[in-house]
């Protein structure tokens, strides 16, 4: 059984920088896919990077230059440093695990249809 349990979630300004932490147990953290998700009130989840257990990365466009997903497998932790943060950026954040990564342009995707493991989410909100 895998369990994931997000951190780091707060409220920031435009512009700021916040960086979420994700603890995985119950499971080989060194081997799996990790992503991250996020969903804004009155919208659908969304992909926003994923990562292989060889640390390739894909991202979502509206992140690209400003998130970086990182993976520490010593301590079975996944990261997601957020820079120059916008008032878009504010959602509840997910951190999801899955045992293969699926990619697109030698990308690995960050699509819920291929994580079958979640935590419980940490919020994140950005204020002008």
């Amino acid at each position: 059984q895998v369990q994931l349990l997000e951190s780091g979630g707060g409220s920031v300004q435009a512009g700021g920088s916040l960086k979420l932490s994700c603890v995985s147990s119950g499971a080989a953290h060194s081997t799996y896919c990790m992503a991250w998700f996020r969903q804004a009130p009155g919208k659908e989840r969304e992909g926003v990077a994923a990562i292989s257990r060889d640390g390739r990365a894909g991202y979502t466009n509206s992140v690209k230059g400003r998130f970086i997903i990182s993976r520490d497998n010593a301590k079975n932790t996944l990261y997601l440093q957020m820079n120059n943060l916008e008032l878009d950026d504010t959602a509840m954040y997910y951190c999801a695990s899955a045992q293969v990564c699926h990619y697109r342009n030698d990308a690995p995707r960050a699509s819920e249809t291929y994580f079958p493991y979640w935590g419980h989410g940490t919020q994140v909100t950005v204020s002008s």
